[in-house]
């Protein structure tokens, strides 16, 4: 039987993922698949629920895209040992065409229903700014800023049915946008209990700091006169990929922040000339907390305003084209930060809006708030947040961080995986959560040919890295985050004399039959966490 994996947790730096069954080993597997719930059980019905219309029947699913016109059951020709499973990926295959159906035939598609970002936040149009904002638990919203002296009379917005609030400020009487580039603009509302708050807007695109007046976060109405125009197109990630993990805040050898443009300048020609042909940038998205190296997201559509502004960070991507380096965000749609002042928990003054309410809407190690994948407009939220990262940025890839704690109930804590079955396709996998990634990888590849997505996740769970057609959750790569473990353990603990030979090449060779995976030596979790640096 594989070794049985350590407990999961909320330090990062300990987990270390299960190793993956191969083709010799299945049978192992396979003898202890007992206990899992029989087709058509009310333990394997319960963990779908649906998008909004929750229809089932297969007419409703006709004529959706042809190229999922599957039953989502393929995987199984390659691993004979998921045949117990057959009717859960039946299930899940028809969830997701569910979704896909729906916001086929109620947004026009997921290509338009994932331009969310163009619609909600705030935009120039030729009549003034709009201001587009989803906050269904609030009675009343104003748009206030320094463009109105923070009168929350004099900019109201008008509510629909589905919760969604919107507003136009006109342009002056001599033409010019209302509202100043640079100037800073929140929304309140009067919530349900009849309280007022502030907030930053949720498609905030760029947020500032200033820490001789207070920590809290500031939105910022960007509106440049000369926004930067990109001179090299998005690149097609290469096949053999050769990943340098970088920090930009941290990128430099002095005591203190580096930006967009050091880097740009300083380590992208190292990056280059060392021989890699891909960067992937930790901590993008803006971050309260600096400690967090990102993690704690509190505005998912803006650049940290630490290294620089957004045009920056284009200029920083376009570079990196230029010398033939794709360069992957992480993304982190697996939790968010707990503030609520400038963050998104409880944005419209309820305990949920964005999450789950409840014990179900928090990490308990991590402090911070889970998302409602089930939610109609939660996902038009992150998959717009995707779509934005690359159409505005134009990012290659996307490394999806704390791809576990999503996929399962107990979110990995104090769980030890040790590659039966049964712990996949139980009760324990948070079903909505795997379908928003299944949403999301379908959406990447499909508008995106080549794009790459790569999952961390440390359960091991088969079928993470086939295509969402042949029911797999549609990751191009998973890490394999025991092998770096494995080598700094080596190199702390171990005499060169006496390291095993076998179990080096076990651990390097560990995985899925037709699933790929990105082996390394390194990164932010052996290298920042607790540990040392190899280099």
């Amino acid at each position: 039987m594989p070794a049985k994996k350590k407990s999961t947790s909320g330090n990062k730096a300990k987990q270390q993922d299960n190793p993956l069954s191969t083709s010799s080993s299945t049978q192992d597997l396979a003898e202890s698949h007992s206990g899992i719930s029989t087709p058509g059980s009310p333990a394997l019905q319960d963990n779908f629920t649906g998008p909004p219309t929750r229809v089932a029947d297969s007419s409703y699913l006709t004529g959706s895209d042809p190229e999922i016109s599957g039953d989502g059951t393929d995987v199984i020709k390659t691993d004979g040992y998921l045949e117990d499973h057959r009717a859960y990926f039946g299930q899940r295959f028809a969830h997701f065409k569910r979704w896909v159906r729906d916001i086929e035939l109620n947004e026009g598609g997921i290509d338009k229903f994932s331009r969310g970002y163009e619609k909600f936040g705030l935009h120039v149009t030729a009549e003034g700014v709009s201001y587009r904002e989803w906050a269904p638990g609030a009675r009343e919203a104003s748009l206030v800023g320094d463009f109105n002296g923070w009168d929350v009379a004099a900019n109201p917005l008008t509510r629909n049915e589905y919760g969604v609030w919107e507003t136009v400020v006109p342009n002056t009487e001599s033409g010019e946008v209302a509202i100043a580039h640079g100037s800073h603009i929140k929304v309140t509302f009067i919530t349900d209990k009849g309280e007022r708050v502030y907030r930053l807007p949720a498609w905030s695109r760029y947020v500032t700091q200033d820490l001789s007046k207070s920590p809290i976060y500031e939105s910022v109405f960007y509106n440049p006169p000369n926004k930067y125009e990109f001179k090299h197109k998005r690149l097609v990630p290469p096949a053999d990929l050769r990943i340098y993990e970088a920090h930009v805040g941290i990128s430099s050898p002095e005591a203190r922040v580096a930006t967009f443009k050091e880097f740009t300048q300083n380590v992208l020609p190292m990056i280059s000339d060392l021989g890699y042909n891909a960067v992937q940038l930790m901590a993008v998205m803006e971050h309260a907390y600096y400690a967090s190296f990102g993690y704690q997201v509190t505005s998912f559509f803006a650049p940290s305003s630490r290294y620089g502004e957004p045009d920056d960070l284009r200029e920083l991507v376009d570079t990196a084209h230029s010398l033939g380096i794709v360069v992957f965000l992480d993304v982190v749609h697996s939790h968010a930060c707990n503030n609520v002042e400038d963050g998104l928990n409880q944005f419209d003054g309820t305990d949920h809006c964005y999450f789950h309410e409840g014990g179900r809407g928090r990490h308990e190690l991590w402090n911070s708030r889970l998302f409602n994948y089930g939610h109609h407009e939660v996902t038009r939220f992150l998959l717009s947040n995707l779509r934005y990262w690359i159409e505005e940025f134009g990012f290659d890839g996307f490394r999806f961080d704390g791809v576990t704690s999503m996929m399962y109930k107990h979110h990995g804590i104090a769980y030890g995986f040790s590659g039966h079955y049964n712990e996949y396709f139980g009760g324990n996998t948070d079903e909505e959560a795997v379908v928003y990634l299944m949403l999301a990888n379908y959406m990447c590849h499909k508008l995106y040919p080549g794009f790459v997505t790569i999952a961390e996740d440390v359960s091991g769970m088969p079928a993470m890295c086939r295509s969402v057609q042949e029911g797999g959750v549609g990751f191009d790569y998973r890490l394999t985050m025991s092998v770096p473990d494995m080598w700094i353990k080596l190199l702390k603990e171990s005499k060169d004399e006496d390291w095993s030979m076998d179990h080096i090449a076990h651990q390097l060779t560990n995985r899925r039959y037709q699933e790929r995976a990105i082996t390394y030596c390194e990164s932010h979790d052996q290298a920042l966490v607790g540990d040392k640096t190899l280099a």
